[in-house]
């Protein structure tokens, strides 16, 4: 006997209303998730889109411009991929800690091929999801292993991302002062102050160049203090290196305050990007070191954070690894890229000398000696939220409410108007 299937009114199916009409009567499973703030810099960025006024400006975005404002690809990246595309290299996996040249290259990289550190291989260097990745490889080690303390103290301010990574990872953040709204620049005094009050044994994270927002870093002898304040604490020092070479042109500049705590015999973490000094934005090509006082403990540190990384996505992508790995190590392309990433640095420090002196030209009786004191991609211009709301109405530049300005965004063609609008919201 056949079955049959009745539908009274209450329950008669509807082909229109699809799965969510038969859920709106029962209830969903999801009906307690609540819509999420939207992210602040990728808000900007929607806004901008939207604009049809010609003149619009995005500073908000973290990411290089040319000075046609367009995406830059490093010729040396373009070669890379070339030589990697007529190696005809298949597409395994890589192992989970990532290619062992794209792991010896990056750490080399960062602590010099004369460190210590490199010569005693003293360094667990593990391929990570570019910066971001990489952070969350060590939090989430640290959150396992690191005994003394579940706290990691942040400059204030520090990236937007650096707190949910730690606090998902399952640490605690606190925070120590570092930019002085009244200067725009470094509160050096601030910073000892309150890390000479940091508990002993806690995680201290620090931005080796090119601080992100605020573009503030301290000078080699105020890093010198602080690493022997750090010491004196028994503080861990994690450094995030996201701007090597980016920042002044020079990858041995860059790398300063890493090496310098080094030499002071500070055991450190790292996390490397390679997104800003090498345009591989999208490839996600990062690195994670722990730096141990044997290469047996980094042997068996290495072992716990393989580890880690196979729940989390087993292995890394193997594109961007071998772009940097090819570049790093093929003498001709790392020529080329050094003098690349000098270019960009250049064209940064070019636009925030010019963006100076057309705001003098605009009769601004501002100090505006802090845009060129700060470095790297970013910069606090000072603005107060009032000024950047007129900005952004009056002008169509984008930027984000605290007056950071991506100054990789800033273009010969916009530049002096940019001045103009600057000195129209704060005159």
């Amino acid at each position: 006997m056949a079955l049959r299937t009745v539908c009274t009114s209450a329950t008669k199916f509807n082909p229109h209303s699809g799965i969510g009409g038969v859920l709106s009567k029962y209830g969903s499973t999801w009906a307690n998730v609540e819509m999420g703030p939207p992210d602040a810099i990728l808000g900007v960025t929607e806004a901008f889109k939207k604009d049809p006024n010609p003149k619009k400006m995005n500073l908000g975005v973290g990411a290089y411009r040319d000075d046609n404002n367009k995406p830059y690809v490093l010729s040396c990246i373009k070669k890379a991929d070339k030589m990697l595309l007529d190696a005809n290299l298949d597409r395994e996996y890589a192992p989970i800690s990532g290619t062992p040249e794209f792991c010896k290259g990056s750490a080399t990289l960062a602590f010099g091929e004369d460190s210590p550190v490199i010569k005693n291989s003293l360094n667990a260097t593990t391929q990570g999801i570019s910066g971001t990745g990489s952070l969350r490889i060590g939090a989430a080690f640290l959150s396992k292993y690191y005994e003394k303390s579940k706290t990691v103290y942040l400059p204030s301010p520090s990236w937007g991302n650096h707190t949910p990574i730690f606090k998902h990872s399952g640490l605690d953040t606190g925070s120590y002062t570092y930019y002085d709204p009244k200067t725009c620049g470094f509160n050096f005094k601030g910073a000892l102050d309150d890390i000479s009050k940091i508990p002993e044994g806690s995680v201290i994270l620090l931005h080796a160049c090119a601080h992100n927002p605020t573009g503030v870093d301290p000078k080699p002898e105020q890093w010198k203090e602080l690493s022997q304040l750090i010491k004196k604490r028994k503080l861990f020092p994690f450094f995030d290196m996201a701007y090597q070479g980016f920042a002044s042109g020079d990858i041995t500049k860059d790398a300063f305050a890493l090496r310098q705590f080094i030499s002071d015999g500070h055991e450190v973490a790292l996390a490397q990007s390679f997104a800003k000094n090498m345009g591989l934005y999208g490839e996600r090509a990062g690195a994670f070191t722990l730096v141990c006082s044997s290469q047996e403990e980094a042997s068996r540190t290495m072992s716990q954070i393989k580890i880690l990384i196979r729940p989390m996505y087993s292995n890394p992508p193997i594109h961007g690894a071998r772009l940097v790995s090819k570049v790093l190590n093929t003498p001709e392309l790392r020529a080329e890229w050094l003098t690349e990433v000098k270019g960009m640095a250049d064209r940064i420090i070019t636009m925030r000398q010019r963006l100076v002196d057309g705001l003098k030209r605009e009769g601004s009786t501002h100090d505006w000696q802090h845009i060129n004191d700060q470095i790297g991609m970013f910069c606090f211009t000072g603005l107060k939220k009032d000024q950047v709301e007129k900005l952004i109405k009056d002008f169509s530049i984008y930027l984000t409410k605290d007056g950071r300005i991506s100054v990789a965004g800033i273009a010969s063609s916009n530049v002096d108007y940019l001045a103009h609008a600057m000195h129209q919201v704060s005159k």
